[in-house]
C-alpha cells in the first residue's frame, strides 16, 4: 500500500507543478475557453490542463518501474507502457482539440487509434467475468474493447463542465476502483501485491488530486479535452485490465453478484458521467442533430436551473459518485444487508442534498419579498437591492 502511495503522491506533486507550466503554454499558443452561451464560466480561461496530468501520468510510471515492488509489471509485459502512449495520444489530439476545435469526426477517429494501441499491446478483453469464460469471438472482444475506452473517454468529456467537477468525480471513483483492486490483489496472493490495475487507478487519483487546487472554484485552467480524455482512458484500461481475469474462487462465497464486480464497479465509478453521456445522446439524437453537438442540457446546467451554486452542483455531483461506488464496494466488506442500509440511506441523503428545499426557499425569500414590497420610487433602493452601476444607464 505504502509503494502505491507513493506512487499517488509523485503523479499529484509532478502535476501540481506543472500546471502553472500549461497555463502559460495555454495563453502563449491560444489554447483558451471562450465564454459562450451554454458555458457556466464568466471568463476566458486556459486549456490544457491535460499536458500538466500527462507529465504527472509519465513521471509516476518512470517512478514505478524503478521500484522492486512494482518493476514486474514493466517487465513481463509493455501493457503499462501501452497505457503511457495510447494516453500521450488522447492528450495530445486534446490538446490540438483545445487550440483548433477538431471536427467530432477526427477526435473520435484518434480516440479509436488510441484503443486499438491498447488492445494492440494486450490491454483488451480476453473474457468476460461470467466464469472466466471465453463468451465473445477475438474480434468482438476487441470491438468491445474499443468501444469501451471510446465511451468511457467522452463520458469524462461529457461531464467536465464546472470548475473541479471531472477532477473530483474521478478521483473519488478511482479511489474506490483501486479499493477493490488491491483488495483482489491481496486475495489472490499472500506474496506479490502488485497490480496493474491498482498501479493505474492510483496515478489516475494522483493526477487528479495535484490538479484539483488549480482547478477548482475559481479554475485558473481547465483541464480541457487533453485532460478529460487522458482520464477517462485510463480508467477504462483499468478496468479492462482486471475484467476476466480474477478468479472467483478467492473471493468471499456471500458475495453473490462478485464474478461482475470487474463491470459493475468501472460502471459506478462512472456513473454520473456515463448518465450524462446517455442523456445527451438521446436528447441530441432525438432533435435530429450529431451526439457529439454541443449544447447546455447536461446534468450540472440542470442542476443550475435549480437555482444551486456552482460550488454547491459540484459537492451535489462528489456526493452522488460516493454513494453510487461506496455502495458498490461495500459488499466486499460487509454483509449485504449493511451494504444495503448504507445504499438507501445514502440515496436519500443524495435527494435531499440535490432538491435542497430549505436552501432554495430560503434563497428565493428575498426575491419574493422584494415583489411584495411594490414598485420602488425613482432615486431610493431597499436594503437587498444593490446600488445601481453607473454604467447601466
Amino acid at each position: 500500500m505504502r509503494v502505491y502511495l507513493f506512487v499517488l503522491l509523485v503523479a499529484a506533486a509532478v502535476t501540481y507543478l506543472c500546471t502553472p507550466a500549461a497555463r502559460l503554454l495555454a495563453r502563449r499558443a491560444g489554447a483558451m475557453t471562450a465564454v459562450r452561451d451554454r458555458d457556466v464560466h464568466d471568463a476566458v480561461t486556459p486549456r490544457l490542463g491535460g499536458v500538466a496530468m500527462l507529465a504527472g501520468v509519465v513521471a509516476a510510471m518512470l517512478v514505478a518501474g524503478r521500484i522492486p515492488f512494482l518493476e514486474g509489471l514493466f517487465h513481463e509485459s509493455r501493457q503499462a507502457w501501452a497505457i503511457v502512449c495510447a494516453g500521450a495520444i488522447v492528450c495530445l489530439l486534446g490538446a490540438a482539440d483545445d487550440k483548433w476545435d477538431l471536427d467530432w469526426i477526427t477526435k473520435l477517429a484518434g480516440q479509436a487509434i488510441a484503443a486499438l494501441v491498447l488492445a494492440w499491446q494486450g490491454v483488451q478483453f480476453t473474457s468476460l467475468p461470467i466464469g472466466g469464460q471465453l463468451l465473445l469471438s477475438s474480434p468482438m472482444l476487441l470491438a468491445l474493447t474499443v468501444l469501451v475506452v471510446l465511451v468511457s473517454m467522452n463520458a469524462v468529456n461529457f461531464v467536465d463542465g464546472l470548475d473541479g467537477l471531472a477532477a473530483g468525480v474521478m478521483a473519488i471513483g478511482g479511489a474506490a476502483f483501486f479499493a477493490y483492486a488491491y483488495h483482489l490483489t491481496r486475495s489472490a496472493s499472500t506474496t506479490d501485491y502488485s497490480s496493474l490495475a491498482a498501479l493505474i487507478t492510483a496515478v489516475l487519483i494522483g493526477i487528479c488530486l495535484g490538479f484539483l487546487p488549480h482547478n477548482f472554484t475559481r479554475a485558473r485552467i481547465f483541464m480541457g479535452d487533453s485532460g478529460s480524455m487522458l482520464l477517462g482512458l485510463l480508467l477504462a484500461a483499468a478496468s479492462i485490465t482486471v475484467t476476466g481475469k480474477v478468479d472467483q474462487t478467492t473471493l468471499s462465497s456471500r458475495i453473490l453478484f462478485a464474478q461482475f464486480l470487474p463491470i459493475l464497479l468501472p460502471i459506478g465509478v462512472m456513473a454520473i458521467p456515463f448518465l450524462d453521456f446517455a442523456l445527451a445522446v438521446v436528447r441530441r439524437i432525438g432533435a435530429g442533430k450529431s451526439p457529439f453537438h454541443a449544447d447546455a442540457m447536461h446534468l450540472h446546467h440542470r442542476l443550475l436551473a435549480l437555482g444551486h451554486s456552482k460550488a454547491y452542483t459540484v459537492w451535489i455531483m462528489y456526493t452522488w459518485s460516493l454513494v453510487v461506488c461506496i455502495g458498490l464496494l461495500l459488499p466486499v466488506f460487509v454483509p449485504a444487508r449493511y451494504a444495503i442500509a448504507f445504499g438507501a440511506i445514502g440515496v436519500l441523503i443524495g435527494v435531499l442534498i440535490t432538491l435542497d428545499p430549505v436552501g432554495r426557499a430560503r434563497r428565493n425569500r428575498p426575491a419574493a419579498r422584494h415583489r411584495s414590497t411594490g414598485p420602488v420610487p425613482a432615486g431610493t433602493r431597499t436594503s437587498h437591492q444593490p446600488p445601481s452601476d453607473p454604467g447601466d444607464a
